[in-house]
């Protein structure tokens, strides 16, 4: 099964607006343990969507309808990737790891958190993107502003998340490790990749049988980064 079936653009077409996809977050915070992997990352995406639905709400996109559309299906992939993992049924490469690893003990949390966001940045988004586009009759470049706002709002979170989850002074020595992967990967060279994947997706959406494969491999390269960044550091 290819990615884009297994998280297939029909059911995002009828996903429900962005204040739905915040509860639902909500929901799955409240049903699994505080350490576990996925809901470290479900506590940090949710911060990012109810941000984007205070902005959205202050006018701050200038097509709002646009990036909530976006919005929306950006957040449905990981909530599919979660009903996926709960019916038994074949997560897309990218989501693997964190699931396979979510209750890892020698995994930081810090790690769950950016193994998470590998995944939906460098995967979905692209996905979303071209979703979007398509749903609206849209081009890229009629999303290109409103995107750039939205990577404002991820390197504010990019900072809390370091702020909030490395470890502090005393721990140092231990975390050296953990200090070179994180320093390893960057949010912002992750969202500039997205947005190439995104074009190049694009420019691929008439050609079928190509368009999988570049999705396909896709997929399978955030998957990869994703295995490496959940490597196990501590003891």
């Amino acid at each position: 099964m290819t990615s884009t079936d297994q998280v297939p653009a029909q059911r995002a077409a009828s996903s429900a607006p962005i204040a739905e996809v915040t509860a639902q977050m909500r929901e799955i915070g409240a049903t699994l343990p505080r350490q576990d992997g996925v809901a470290v990352f479900n506590r940090v995406y949710l911060s990012v969507t109810e941000e984007l639905e205070r902005r959205l709400v202050a006018g701050y996109f200038e097509d709002r309808a646009a990036t909530g559309e976006l919005g929306t299906r950006f957040a449905r992939r990981f909530l599919d990737a979660v009903d996926a993992e709960a019916a038994g049924l074949r997560l897309p490469s990218c989501w693997r790891p964190l699931f396979r690893f979510r209750r890892h003990p020698s995994v930081h949390p810090l790690q769950f958190a950016l193994a998470g966001i590998n995944a939906h940045i460098c995967h979905d988004l692209p996905l979303a993107l071209v979703d979007t586009c398509r749903a609206l009759s849209a081009v890229p470049e009629d999303l290109e502003a409103d995107f750039e706002r939205i990577g404002e709002l991820l390197t504010g979170l990019e900072e809390r998340i370091r702020e909030e989850l490395m470890p502090g002074p005393d721990l140092l020595d231990v975390a050296d490790p953990l200090t070179h992967l994180v320093g390893s990967w960057s949010l912002e060279r992750a969202r500039g990749g997205a947005w190439v994947s995104f074009r190049a997706l694009w420019g691929l959406r008439r050609c079928g049988e190509l368009l999988e494969e570049m999705a396909e491999g896709l997929d399978a390269t955030v998957g990869t980064a994703g295995r490496c960044l959940l490597t196990p550091l501590w003891h």
